[in-house]
């Protein structure tokens, strides 16, 4: 598991906007078979849902059980250490909540770089350095996650205050706070 300050403040800010034990039976996340009445509904918590994890017992994970999975399945495939922080904590976020491959396309777009939904050398080279670049590259991105959201007026308005709230926590690390 990365022991870095960094993965540390990212998974709290997404786990926090995860939150606890969820299993509402409208939620295909919640359903290990991805719709709601297909396998069991095992629900959600901490962002590890029963679609993704239909193996695990979902209502009996430990915080730190979430963070080794975030760690392994999420953090060390969008190479978030080799991000810039901020960059690292929307990329991050993103990966979570709508997938690994689709946070890494959403990158390569805002990069204007092949979007193969692998983040290699070039998208890490791509990557620009300096401040104002890097707030444009960010607000990009959040354009794409808001633009791709479906929408299911249940859920809607939670997932457009998640990616600002993230914004803001990000905005927050460019700042250096």
């Amino acid at each position: 598991m990365p022991d870095t300050e960094v993965f540390a403040r990212c998974f709290a800010e997404t786990v926090g906007e995860e939150g606890g034990f969820s299993a509402d039976p409208d939620d295909p996340g919640n359903w290990t078979g991805a719709r709601p009445g297909l396998g069991a509904c095992r629900g959600t918590k901490f962002g590890i849902s029963a679609e993704s994890y239909p193996a695990l017992d979902i209502a009996s994970l430990s915080l730190e059980d979430a963070k080794a999975i975030y760690a392994r399945d999420y953090w060390a495939p969008i190479q978030g250490d080799k991000l810039p922080p901020a960059l690292a904590m929307i990329v991050f976020d993103a990966a979570v909540n709508a997938g690994v491959g689709t946070a890494i396309r959403w990158l390569q777009g805002a990069l204007g770089v092949a979007r193969d939904g692998i983040l290699g050398p070039l998208t890490l080279a791509s990557v620009p350095a300096s401040l104002e670049k890097l707030k444009t590259l960010c607000a990009e991105f959040q354009a794409a996650r808001l633009a791709s959201l479906p929408a299911d007026p249940r859920f809607l308005r939670g997932w457009q205050t998640r990616i600002c709230r993230v914004s803001l926590a990000a905005g927050g690390v460019l700042d250096g706070g």
